[in-house]
């Protein structure tokens, strides 16, 4: 789906990552993993440090302490929110929603709309085009788009190709009406067929959690996880990746009749510095142009993936000025959300963890 919407502008960044630090290669040979093999592994797919969240505090924690911090850093009252939109698969409870918490917790007015969205590593851009809709044509005057996911909860410490890579954060994201034309394309799409490459099988109505779900299996490598851990798909991930992503960023940029010359990055889900670099390339950006550096300093982060790239590679110039971007979030559902645009200048707060070690 291709869609083009004006009249909306990001006007604040803030990224909260979680506070206890990870280290691939500590973790590995407290495993009894090779060193050379750690180093061989990190060095491709870009695992290093990771920053995931204490026991105590979720993702909706994650978003508040951001929210809350991106406000001060704009000097915004929270009364001025005409909506908020919460993207996460790692809510604080089935009902309520964390958007409706979030609104309590801020306290929004009873007027601000709350809704949450059910992505992952997606659902930043999935959640801007929502956010920019409500401002284009929704009345709402400012919208609060949080994202993020605690998904290192999730994955089974005995499992080698998924632990290792999740990373714990939540960003918040100001964006704007404004009276002048700010063309921003978006193409979106979905593959419900590839739903069981990235999957927590049990913990919902189909299979709900119970002493059964927590039973430990290997799989064909040898490692072990249970029905209500994260089970990855590696390689149909980097598939589906290589085969829908580049298309879908080339239509994008079509649409908006950029190059990968003209525009000055591309911004994509740091899944892996592998497959980063691997779309990177296919689509004619170079290393310079496509941050990829994310993954070895917090981890996978889901959907706060694209919020701290931006932050983290580009927040000093975004601060000042206005830049052509292209973006992607891809992953569970399968699914994929592309835009291409120019962003900036806008309020950047750094990068901090929560809570913040004294």
């Amino acid at each position: 789906m291709h869609s083009l919407i004006n009249h909306f502008r990001i006007a604040g960044l803030s990224v909260t990552t979680g506070s206890v630090r990870r280290n691939f290669i500590a973790d590995g040979q407290a495993n009894g993993i090779p060193l050379a093999q750690l180093e061989r592994i990190a060095k491709t797919i870009g695992l290093r440090d990771r920053m995931v969240a204490a026991s105590n505090v979720t993702a909706l924690d994650l978003c508040e302490d951001a929210a809350r911090r991106l406000l001060s850093e704009m000097n915004l009252d929270a009364s001025s929110i005409d909506a908020i939109i919460f993207v996460t698969q790692t809510p604080d409870h089935s009902q309520p929603n964390n958007a409706s918490l979030l609104h309590g917790r801020l306290g929004l007015s009873k007027s601000a709309f709350a809704f949450d969205l059910a992505l992952g590593c997606s659902g930043w851009v999935t959640g801007l085009h929502q956010a920019a809709l409500l401002c284009a044509h929704g009345g709402a005057g400012r919208v609060l788009l949080c994202a993020g996911d605690t998904l290192s909860r999730l994955t089974n410490i005995k499992d080698r190709t998924a632990d290792p890579l999740f990373g714990d954060a939540g960003s918040a994201t100001i964006v704007e009406r404004t009276g002048q034309p700010n063309p921003v394309h978006f193409v979106l799409g979905a593959d419900g067929k590839g739903a069981q490459s990235i999957i927590v099988p049990a913990g919902g109505a189909r299979q709900p959690a119970g002493e059964l779900t927590r039973v430990e299996e290997p799989d064909a490598s040898g490692n072990l996880h249970h029905d209500e851990n994260l089970h990855l798909d590696g390689a149909e991930v980097f598939n589906f990746s290589l085969r829908e992503i580049p298309p879908a960023i080339q239509s994008v940029m079509q649409q908006a009749g950029y190059t990968s010359a003209q525009a000055d990055a591309l911004v994509l889900h740091q899944a892996n510095k592998f497959i980063v670099e691997s779309v990177a390339m296919k689509v004619g950006f170079t290393k310079d142009k496509a941050p990829a550096g994310i993954v070895e300093k917090f981890g996978n982060q889901s959907s706060a993936s694209i919020p701290c790239a931006l932050i983290d590679a580009l927040g000093d110039t975004l601060s000042q000025k206005s830049l052509k971007l292209v973006g992607c979030g891809f992953g569970v559902g399968l699914s994929w959300a592309a835009f291409a645009g120019e962003v900036g200048p806008l309020i950047i707060a750094p990068i901090q963890p929560y809570p913040v070690s004294k």
